[in-house]
């Protein structure tokens, strides 16, 4: 009589396999080979979804480790803080990245790699296919170049007579604009470019400050911008700056949005709300108001801020409670498309999307719900989309791309509503980026506890990983994939080997502690045995 052999259900302890004799198999007679016993043995509970952090390849999800330690550590990023912005700020060919192969080669192994996309058309290009194949559904791409004032220069806010700018000076513009055109052909459709408006130089940069209107060589360059971005299908947002420049910005963003947003189901450009200013949920809805009342796409990229250090104390909430506080009810607002107060009962809520940029996994799933839920439900909504940086809050990007894949796969929502994960990457020279990365150091400084719960996550990720039976066993990872367990043996005669495990009984003489952890392990294993 042909037999089905089934596998035993029961997984044994770790210690189980030594010093045992081969269990025998066990077998189930081919008379249960009817249509019942077929459902009942195809019918066992679906494997369970596999870790979020799975999908990061083993060298990434190291390095990640050890430089997300490292952020965590007060006593290693002081000094670390002080290095890099001693490297910025020097006008010394030494310490120029750009001009000093050794420092360069030694910034690119340890944070560039981590945390920026390339420094050429090619190197980007293979970091974008390389998250993609990943699963994320989209990337924002920045060139790093950018201006930021001295606290003496952003005091000095005065106006000042009309100015006659030097040459060079309406040479940065073509050069920020040349810069942004060639960052275009490396996104695809969806994509977002990311555009500081302060890499435009001097000029705009005055502009800014006095709060005057787009300069028309400045708007020249930026109509060309939102043209070539729009003919590919990508969206443009315009990035914050600091407080003494962001009124600016934000007229200059509106004023794109007013020209480039009108009459579009879905936004071109969008504008950023950092919501850790006092005044944000009131700018947030004066977009709102001018958009319903003028007819133009609103796009909102939400943030908590990125210039803390350098900002005037009294316009930021004075905790971060406040802070999250403000987020999400912005979030909100804009997800449930609720009108400000004191619009008229014929007001009617403009098209918005909203972009939430940030690492707070809480903020992140109360929007995600709201918005799914009122999907679901067949209520209007903003279109919703969520992006960390490349480097940092992986557990939760990852997390976002599996959410993702579940509702398409499970078809609980069309690909076109689920919210997309994307990652926002930098590109320039070692000495570009190393402004962008000092800048998103100090801004990540005060998130600790963030910062521990990203260690705790990839810790518990590469320790699974390093369990290579189960992995293998649950079909995560292939058995190339997973990190493979060894024995170490000696070999040779008694007297040979004799002095080798001499030496090895001093070198471990010490551990003491995990001596006992070895003797209750295996304590424990042979009363299992005993007991059954």
């Amino acid at each position: 009589m042909s037999s089905l052999y089934v596998a035993p259900r029961r997984l044994g302890a770790p210690l189980s396999r030594a010093f045992t004799k081969n269990e025998p198999r066990r077998f189930i007679s081919n008379m249960l080979n009817t249509p019942e016993s077929h459902h009942a043995l195809m019918s066992s509970p679906p494997a369970a979804e596999p870790p979020a952090l799975s999908r990061m390849p083993t060298t990434t999800l190291i390095r990640s480790l050890l430089l997300t330690s490292c952020m965590s550590s007060e006593w290693i990023m002081r000094p670390s803080l002080a290095i890099m912005n001693l490297i910025v700020k020097s006008k010394s060919p030494l310490l120029n990245p750009d001009k000093n192969p050794i420092l360069n080669k030694i910034l690119r192994w340890t944070i560039y790699d981590q945390f920026c996309a390339g420094t050429n058309r090619q190197e980007v290009a293979r970091s974008v296919a390389e998250f993609k194949k990943f699963g994320y559904q989209g990337i924002i791409l920045n060139h790093a170049k950018e201006i930021v004032l001295s606290a003496d220069a952003a005091k000095a806010i005065e106006a000042e007579g009309e100015k006659q700018y030097a040459p060079e000076c309406y040479e940065m513009i073509t050069k920020w604009k040349e810069g942004t055109l060639s960052t275009l052909p490396m996104l695809e459709k969806g994509d977002f470019l990311a555009l500081k408006l302060t890499g435009a130089g001097p000029i705009a940069v005055d502009a800014l400050r006095a709060q005057k209107p787009i300069p028309a060589v400045i708007q020249s360059a930026l109509d060309e911008i939102c043209h070539a971005t729009a003919a590919q299908d990508s969206h443009l947002w315009i990035d914050a700056e600091q407080q003494v420049l962001q009124p600016g910005v934000d007229e200059w963003t509106i004023a794109l949005m007013r020209k480039h947003n009108a009459g579009l189901s879905a936004p071109l450009v969008f504008n950023t709300i950092q919501a850790y200013l006092k005044a944000s949920k009131a700018n947030t809805e004066r977009h709102i108001r001018l958009a319903a009342a003028e007819g133009w796409a609103l796009g909102i990229k939400l943030v908590r801020g990125a210039y803390i250090e350098h900002e005037t104390r009294s316009l930021i909430h004075d905790t971060k409670e406040a802070t999250d506080a403000m987020f999400d009810d912005i979030a909100d607002m804009l997800l449930t498309k609720r009108m400000p107060d004191g619009c008229g009962p014929d007001a009617q809520f403009p098209a918005a999307a909203l972009f939430l940029a940030t690492h707070n996994g809480p903020s992140t799933m109360l929007a995600l719900e709201t918005h799914m839920k009122r999907s679901r439900a067949g209520l209007p909504t903003a279109r919703l989309e969520c992006g960390q940086l490349v480097g940092m809050a992986d557990e939760l990007s990852c997390e976002l791309v599996q959410n993702y894949e579940k509702c398409t796969r499970e078809g609980t929502m069309s690909a076109a509503e689920v919210p997309k994960a994307f990652k926002y990457m930098a590109w320039g020279s070692v000495s570009e980026c190393l402004g962008y990365l000092h800048r998103r150091a100090i801004e990540n400084k005060g998130a600790v506890e963030r910062t521990h719960q990203m260690v705790d996550a990839l810790r518990k990720e590469l320790w699974r990983r390093v369990n290579y039976e189960k992995c293998t066993r649950e079909g995560t990872m292939s058995a190339a994939e997973v990190p493979k367990a060894f024995k170490y043996m000696a070999w040779g005669s008694v007297s040979e080997c004799l002095g080798y495990l001499h030496r090895r009984a001093i070198e471990n003489k010490g551990a003491v502690e995990r001596t006992h952890q070895m003797v209750d392990a295996l304590r424990r294993e042979l009363w299992r045995r005993v007991v059954g």
